[in-house]
């Protein structure tokens, strides 16, 4: 069984997470989609067959489900179903979504974050039935057409089906934090859904992942890119350094993503990305407190952690829930546990990537105790290190056009690594998860920087570490975000930070489950990707198991990516570094690249050294006006230092708020 350790600060007896105070949204829909079009079924057997597909995406969505049956005049008939996780409001609010005379019907995965512009663009409020942030989308398609893509700023995946005209028309997010799949049934209908598996179940004779920042029309049964940032040409990225937007920028990402009616949290690894996401939702909720004087916003924000006993991530995480007062829970769990949930990891992720697997399995098993907690939506650091050159590996970039380059190739295929881990881990058990760092304005201002301003010069004054211009840009010493060792901590990945062992366990398990007659027939039996070692010949087996090729040889297999990396590289950075090329170093551990410091933690040294940095912090806490949690318990006093610390907070941000009003709370 899993292990769990609270923080000191509120162990268990903090009292229940309220709803924060933002836009309000009442009903998010974040779940699964299942649509097939111009099916050559009967309605009934089309009805009952997309009910019967619509389990397999469940546990996306297991609040509620809504089908709508459509009739073509060609004779064919389409379904367009939706499995919901209710956010808000249980008993209503399911999809599918419709216009207003009910000809157009929508399914939608997605948030959209300026549903309100949106609302007020369409202008005709007579038009709406609900209060979702996702149904001006289905008006906006009445109005607009094919644009309505672009005028999102949100993560999404959608289908809508126009009886009027018989179009088919779907979308994916810019950067694919969102997923879906498409397909050809042997009817020649055409598929869509969340997750592949009604797909492979359904016998679809080919099987896509829908290409993020496209749409589609049947119209001229084409794609088309709607998202075509300036970035993706190197040239564009010409920006100087300038930390204040950078961090402006993405605080306003986080704050965006703040829009809910939901008790939610934060994933808190303790590396930079992380850490910074918490530490921003925690200074937002005390600018927000300024402004309304909600006293929800004075309740600690929740924060979550998995590791290996002993693990870095686990002891840097507990220092940074410490410094700015979250409510956190710390997980352990064994090697054992880990290998136990492979096979229900790759099921869920539908992949058989080495990476993707070693980082989703802590992720899945993180996920479900979040979610038996009643949590429903927690905010995550991916996206970080693809836009901010933040792998180790980029510490051998060798220059700034190649490191730009590298950085576009690398967003470019998140949908097919880190998206879909986050995506698929955390909706296996119902979680929702939000990525400010992949915020279109964020994703402009890190990628429109030149390249040159992320290289790494070791010993300089500045850029000396991977992700320089994201530390420096939230190294603010009069007023801390974090604790100077997690900000300018060096990059772990994931799948290391939870501890070294698992990684070096799954290869040891591997070795034992495959055989040298099993890696000499592996090409025989897998000619695409052929895996290349036992742990991923190992995770490859099962996934076959889950997902039989089809009898056409285009099935589910060929969705996932696969070529030489080292410690997640593309390909052509593998040219880098003469070590890359050597394949004994092309694992994606970040292990592999010779600049790495090894974090082995020594669970009781962690925890002397954590009490002496807790009181030297406790120190200067004292001298600044106190940490988050105490300055939280100073307002509620009426504090002088609570007032002094309400002038460290950015005037721009606020309204004016008197040292009476704080006193009356």
């Amino acid at each position: 069984m899993l292990a769990f350790t609270a923080s000191p600060m509120y162990a268990l007896t903090a009292s229940p997470i309220r709803p924060p105070i933002s836009a309000r949204c009442t009903d998010p829909s974040m779940c699964g989609i299942l649509a097939t079009v111009n099916s050559k079924l009967s309605p009934e057997a089309l009805r009952l067959q997309t009910l019967t597909l619509q389990r397999l995406i469940r546990h996306r969505g297991p609040d509620g489900s809504g089908i709508n049956l459509i009739q073509n005049e060609d004779g064919t008939c389409s379904a367009i179903a939706h499995e919901r996780l209710a956010i808000m409001d249980p008993l209503a609010g399911n999809q599918p979504l419709y216009s207003k005379d009910r000809s157009i019907s929508l399914a939608i995965n997605g948030e959209i974050y300026n549903h309100e512009e949106l609302r007020a663009e369409v202008g005709d409020e007579a038009r709406f039935r609900t209060h979702s942030d996702c149904e001006p989308v289905v008006h906006l398609y009445e109005q607009v057409g094919h644009e309505v893509a672009s005028k999102l700023d949100g993560d999404f995946a959608f289908v809508i089906v126009n009886e009027n005209t018989g179009e088919v028309y779907a979308a994916r997010d810019p950067i694919g934090v969102n997923s879906l799949y498409w397909g050809t049934g042997l009817d020649g209908s055409r598929w869509f859904a969340s997750e592949a598996k009604p797909l492979v179940r359904g016998g679809c004779i080919n099987i896509e992942m829908f290409p993020p920042g496209h749409y589609y029309s049947s119209k001229d049964d084409a794609l088309t890119r709607y998202y075509n940032p300036a970035w993706f040409d190197q040239e564009a990225a010409t920006a100087p350094i300038d930390l204040p937007g950078l961090r402006t920028t993405f605080m306003s990402a986080v704050e965006k993503r703040m829009m809910a009616d939901v008790p939610y949290g934060v994933l808190l690894s303790g590396g930079l990305d992380s850490s910074l996401c918490a530490s921003v939702i925690t200074r937002l909720k005390r600018e927000r407190y300024l402004r309304r004087g909600q006293p929800e916003d004075l309740e600690p924000l929740k924060s979550f952690s998995i590791g290996l006993e002993g693990s870095p991530d686990l002891a840097a995480a507990q220092t940074v829930a410490e410094f700015i007062g979250t409510e956190h829970y710390g997980f352990t769990f064994t090697v054992q546990e880990g290998i136990d949930a492979i096979s229900d990891v790759i099921y869920h992720l539908e992949t058989y990537d080495v990476t993707t697997i070693r980082a989703g399995t802590p992720m899945f098993l993180l996920a479900r105790k979040i979610k038996a907690m009643g949590i429903k939506m927690v905010m995550s650091g991916e996206g970080a290190d693809e836009t901010l050159a933040g792998y180790l590996y980029f510490h051998k970039a060798p220059s700034g056009k190649a490191l730009h380059e590298e950085c576009v190739r690398k967003v470019q295929d998140l949908y097919m690594y880190d998206c879909l881990r986050a995506n698929k881990a955390s909706m296996a058990h119902g979680l929702e998860i939000r990525v400010p760092f992949l915020d279109k304005d964020m994703l402009d201002a890190a990628m429109l920087t030149s390249g040159a301003h992320k290289m790494v010069h070791k010993g300089a004054e500045a850029q000396h570490l991977e992700k320089w211009l994201l530390r420096a840009a939230f190294d603010t010493p009069d007023t801390p975000f974090l604790p100077k060792e997690v900000l300018w901590r060096q990059k772990e990945q994931f799948s290391d930070g939870v501890g070294y062992s698992w990684i070096d366990g799954l290869k040891a398990h591997s070795e034992t489950q495959m055989t040298e007659v099993d890696m000499a027939t592996a090409a025989v039996r897998f000619p695409h990707n052929t895996p290349a070692t036992k742990e991923a010949l190992y995770f490859r087996t099962i996934f076959h198991e889950h997902f039989p090729a089809n009898a056409y040889g285009n099935g589910i297999e060929q969705t996932i990516p696969g070529g030489p990396s080292v410690a997640c590289s593309t390909a052509k950075a593998i040219e880098w570094d003469a070590s890359f090329q050597n394949a004994l170093n092309q694992d994606q551990s970040g292990r592999m690249v010779d600049v790495h410091d090894d974090a082995t933690v020594d669970a009781g040294h962690a925890e002397s050294e954590s009490e002496s940095e807790s009181e030297s912090e406790s120190e200067s806490e004292s001298e600044r006006g106190g940490s988050d949690s105490t300055w939280a318990d100073a307002l509620a006093t009426g504090s002088d230092k609570a007032v002094e610390r309400f002038d460290e907070l950015d005037p721009e941000r606020l309204v004016s708020v008197s040292e009476e009003d704080v006193k009356h709370v």
